[in-house]
This record gives structure tokens, sequence and C-alpha cells, in this order.
């Protein structure tokens, strides 16, 4: 019995490193598809905890439709669709077709959670606490993401030479665009240059020079919350794309000029933005006038 047990430790060790080596490699197959770093990471997280969740069971389709019955049971359809996708990539890298599985099909819905979506009178909230509390850059900050319509990551390419020209050339996830800076931004980040003495390079930074990060961002929002009266649960700088994209369609009417300023390669990614909230739908619906 306890050569058994010996050999079978063995090759539960064998297995490890040998799963250790493939995720690894892949991890290096994402960078090298310039994939974005929170890609790596999440798909890293996601492999990981189903490789800890399967344990010693071999790997076959039944165990991954197990998996997936699980993180139904747990998670949000989206939520499961994302972690599916990580797996079903890493099992198309290491040549296992016949272990992907199906994601959920989701219905688009009408409407969005009024709970979740920031409302512009929120946004103007934040931005004036911001100035309340003496923070200039968090208030350019907010300004800029939100009149642009840039992702966060996409700070780093709001500089000094952007704001010369009057536009920023994005690079990111293989995809290049440019995206133009409004007057008055430009205007107000012209002179906050001045007065950090900011020559060259991204325009937010740290006191060490660098570009603020996702977290140090985050957290800077959050702290506006309370003094500007506006849910912690909806301060996040991607509801700040979100508003944008509400306000530039609501004048426009073009999704598909919305999708190029997004930088979407896809229609429907852009529907998501633009969806009404609940209130909104209800007044809609409310002066249809099909009801006596």
């Amino acid at each position: 019995m306890k050569y058994k047990s010996h050999i079978k430790k063995e090759i539960n060790m064998i297995k490890t490193a040998q799963i250790t080596t493939q995720l690894t490699a892949y991890i290096s197959y994402l960078k090298e598809s310039e994939r974005s770093c929170a890609t790596q990471t999440q798909y890293y997280r996601d492999i990981r905890r189903f490789l800890s969740w399967a344990g010693d069971a071999a790997l076959a389709k039944e165990t991954v439709i197990r998996y997936k019955e699980m993180l139904q049971a747990e998670y949000k359809a989206a939520s499961v669709n994302a972690k599916l996708a990580a797996i079903n990539s890493f099992f198309s890298f290491l040549g296992k077709n016949e272990l992907r599985v199906r994601q959920l099909r989701i219905q688009r819905q009408a409407y969005c959670s009024n709970e979740k979506e920031l409302a512009k009178n929120e946004y103007l909230r934040l931005v004036e606490a911001a100035k309340e509390q003496k923070d200039e850059r968090l208030s350019l900050l907010l300004q800029t993401i939100c009149s642009t319509g840039i992702r966060v990551s996409e700070l780093q390419y709001i500089t000094v030479e952007a704001i010369k020209l009057g536009e920023a050339a994005i690079c990111m996830k293989g995809k290049n665009r440019t995206i133009l800076i409004p007057g008055k931004l430009r205007k107000a980040l012209w002179e906050y240059l001045q007065r950090q003495n900011i020559t060259s390079g991204p325009i937010f930074i740290t006191k060490n020079g660098n570009p603020l990060d996702r977290s140090n961002i985050c957290k800077k929002m959050k702290a506006l919350c309370s003094s500007a009266g506006v849910a912690a649960k909806k301060v996040f700088p991607h509801n700040l794309r979100h508003l944008f994209a509400r306000c530039f369609y609501a004048l426009e009417k073009d999704i598909a000029k919305l999708a190029d300023v997004l930088g979407h390669s896809s229609i429907n990614t852009t529907r998501i933005y633009i969806v009404s909230t609940g209130l909104e739908h209800r007044r809609q619906m409310d002066t249809l006038g099909l009801i006596l």
C-alpha cells in the first residue's frame, strides 16, 4: 500500500510539473499575441482555479462540464462565460479542442440597472467634490476620461505632446486609433501642465513621475463618494466611459461612429454601452399611450 501511495504521489508531482510548464508556455503565448496584462492575469487565475478544482481528476469533457455547472451555481452568466473563455483558450493552445465547452447564451437586456449606472449629474458632483478637495489632478482626470471616452488604461496616451496637437494617438490591444481632445479640456490641461511644470510625457503621473495606475485611480475616485453623495458601487473609471457613450449617442444617434470613437471592433459591444437605465426605459414605455 505504501508503495502504491508513493507511486501515486510521484505521478501527481509529474502531472503538476507538466501542467505548470504548459501554463507557463500558454502565458508566454498570450504575451506574444499582445494580449493585455489584465487579460494575461485574469486568464492565469481562471485556469489555475479550474486546475485546482479538478484536482486529480482526469482532464475529460465530463470534468469540464461539471466545472461549468459549478460556475453557473456561483456566478452570473457573463462571469461564467469569461471564465470559460479562459479555459477554452488554454485547451485550444494544448491542442485539446475536444475539451472545450459551449458558453452560456445570454439574451441582450433592453435596459440596465439604475443601481450601477452613473448619471451625468452624479458625475458632475464627483468633479466638483474633487475640486473642493483641491485635487486638481483628479478633477481633470475624471473630465478627461468622461469627455473623450477613453479607457483608464489609455490615460498614458494623454501626453504633453497630445495636448499640443489636440489629439492623442492610442495603440491598445493591437489596434490604433486617434481621439480628439475637446477644446475646453485641452485649455484646462495646458494650464495644469504650466502650473505643474510638466514638459513632456504622460500628464497624469505620481510624485515619482510614473503614470497613475488603475488601483490608485479607483481608490481616489471612491474617496469622493461620501462628499459627492454618490453610491460607491457606481464609481469606477469604466463607468465614465459608459456615460460618455450614452451622451455621445443621445446627441449623434450614430452607433457606428461611436464604435470607432470607443475603439470597438464590434457594434454589438457598443450596444452594451448605450443601453438605457430601467427608469428611462419605464418612462419610454409610459409615453406609448397604450394604457386607457
